[in-house]
């Protein structure tokens, strides 16, 4: 008689853990797509020069791969020096307007630069860094460098991509996460991210 009168109760702590479980799951999707929306809403507008190739990704679809100027990071331009030891490390790189539209590197640190005006500071992803024996370039990335466009739709950013027309608009947060807002194509936008 008692697991009888008991089954009830264990029904509703069941539904309770499920219906918690839900909106835990909910609130997390949310942060994650709200925190990509703040930074599409609110960051900091830059121009990038690419020089992208358009490979296939059965699962998604087409993408494009982009590659940056600003992948490619001279040492000279590193404030502080390179870490003594090899290992994982971030770098920020402050970007400026160059007269033809686009940004580029203006400096770069291990340790994280502070805002100045008419500059917008970048970090990359987590990378290996040789230390001191690191060459003449250090190469990053900063997790915008995949950007899927519609089904067939690749071939024609292939052609504009051997003319040197492709670039990309990118917004970035003031701890410096980058969002793709836009592939332009001559200038123009071909492709925008929604917000939501």
């Amino acid at each position: 008689m008692s697991a009888v009168l008991s089954s009830p109760r264990s029904g509703r702590r069941y539904l309770v853990a499920a219906i918690i479980a839900a909106v835990l799951q909910t609130a997390i999707l949310g942060y994650i797509i709200e925190s990509r929306a703040a930074i599409l809403r609110s960051g900091a507008d830059v121009v990038l020069k690419t020089a992208p190739v358009d490979p296939r990704d059965f699962l998604r679809g087409d993408y494009v791969i982009l590659n940056y100027d600003i992948s490619s990071v001279p040492v000279s331009t590193v404030k502080g020096g390179l870490p003594k030891d090899a290992g994982e490390q971030v770098l920020w790189v402050r970007l400026r307007p160059q007269s033809d539209g686009f940004w580029a590197i203006a400096e770069s640190s291990f340790t994280a630069l502070m805002p100045e005006t008419g500059s917008v500071v970048i970090k990359s992803q987590p990378f290996y860094s040789y230390g001191a024996s690191s060459g003449d370039m250090i190469r990053v990335e900063y997790g915008i460098e995949r950007y899927y466009v519609p089904e067939g739709e690749g071939k024609p950013l292939e052609e504009a991509r051997q003319d040197g027309n492709v670039s990309i608009a990118v917004r970035v947060s003031a701890d410096g996460t980058a969002q793709i807002r836009s592939l332009l194509v001559d200038g123009k936008p071909a492709y925008e991210e929604p917000v939501y």
